[in-house]
């Protein structure tokens, strides 16, 4: 097995809870009132209660959009992608950066979009049109 894990620190655990679970649709794992598990579209999410996440001002320009750093995120197949942007939308949660076909035509041609969670950590979730290219030169 080889799973991904992260842990981040977020202000409001029960708002990353509401978010993760209810807005995401991540399954919550093990718990305690100062963190949260998550499985994170296949990966280990550890949500633990800290000083806030200071807003930064980084970006970088990556086909032609400036996004976010740091940031971190999932990439999804197509339909994951989709429901992931209908729940964003059903609960009223605003893209950083709306979603965007980059590299159109050329090997990893994906569709993107940025967000930040109730604490301000940056996610981006992405799907591209053929998974065997997410490592494309």
């Amino acid at each position: 097995m080889s799973v991904f894990h992260l842990a981040m620190t977020v202000r409001d655990l029960d708002q990353a809870v509401w978010f993760y679970g209810d807005v995401l649709g991540c399954k919550p794992g093990r718990s305690t009132d100062t963190w949260a598990d998550f499985d994170f579209f296949g990966h280990q999410l550890s949500l633990h209660v800290g000083e806030a996440v200071t807003d930064r001002e980084t970006n970088s320009r990556v086909a032609g959009s400036a996004v976010p750093i740091p940031h971190f995120g999932a990439v999804l197949e197509g339909d994951t992608f989709d429901t992931v942007l209908d729940r964003l939308d059903t609960h009223g949660v605003s893209l950083l950066v709306p979603v965007k076909l980059r590299f159109p035509g050329e090997p990893g041609e994906q569709r993107s979009c940025f967000l930040r969670d109730p604490s301000g950590n940056a996610l981006e979730f992405k799907t591209f049109k053929k998974s065997e290219e997410v490592f494309a030169l």
